[in-house]
Formats: C-alpha cells, structure tokens, sequence
C-alpha cells in the first residue's frame, strides 16, 4: 500500500471517529434555568392558585355547585370575592371547620393562596 494511500486511510478514519461522540449530551433536553413561568415571582391567579382551587375545590364549588357548597370557585372573579366577603382564607386554614372537608390542602398551598392575597390578588 502506498504512502498516500495509508494517508487517505487514517485521514477518513479520524475524520470518522471525530464525527462520532459518546456523549448523551447532546440528546438530553437543557433544563429551564428558571422554571417560573412568572419573572416577577409574584403568585398569581392563573399561574398558581387556578390549579389548587382546580384541585381541592371545585368537586364541590364547581359549576354547578355540589354537596351543599354555597359558590363557586370555578373564575378568578369567584375566588377573589371568596377571599374577599366570604372568608376564604380562614377556611382553609381552619382545623375545627377545614376546606376542603376532608382536612386541610398542604402547607405549601395554603401559603401560596396567603402569598397570592399578599401580592394583592393578580389575575396574570
């Protein structure tokens, strides 16, 4: 075999191995470095609390309303006079008369409802 030819060889096979990688790196998706969706790092509305009222609330506030409760929580403007005129707040936070019935949502909920009323209730 020729000089060249040895050459043409190694040349074609380090232009193949330097194609070709190992890694998986390249193939996991980069994670978020901010995963709030929400820069202002405000509780809002349809960020945060819509998907807690959604899941401990509304089986029983929907629309219509079930099991006795006496409104809806299934819009922003519901659940806002709710904390607003009809003690939202205290009733989550109540041991002796919780909502939901069943016993309190966790505390991490529950601040985040605190924390939504604090930043003064936003909608976005």
């Amino acid at each position: 075999m020729s000089f060249k030819n040895l050459f043409l060889c190694f040349s074609l096979i380090g232009l193949i191995y330097s194609c070709s990688s190992d890694s998986n790196d390249d193939l996991s998706p980069t994670p978020n470095p901010d995963p709030n969706p929400n820069p202002s790092g405000k509780v809002t509305y349809n960020g945060n609390i819509k998907s807690i009222m959604s899941s401990f609330c509304t089986s029983c506030h929907g629309s219509p309303t079930s099991n006795g409760a006496p409104m809806s929580l299934t819009t922003y403007a519901q659940v806002v006079n709710a904390v607003q005129n009809r003690s939202l707040i205290a009733r989550i936070n109540s041991t002796s008369n919780p909502m939901p019935v069943g016993g309190l949502m966790s505390q991490t909920n529950r601040d985040l409802v605190q924390q939504w009323v604090t930043d003064g209730l936003l909608e976005n």
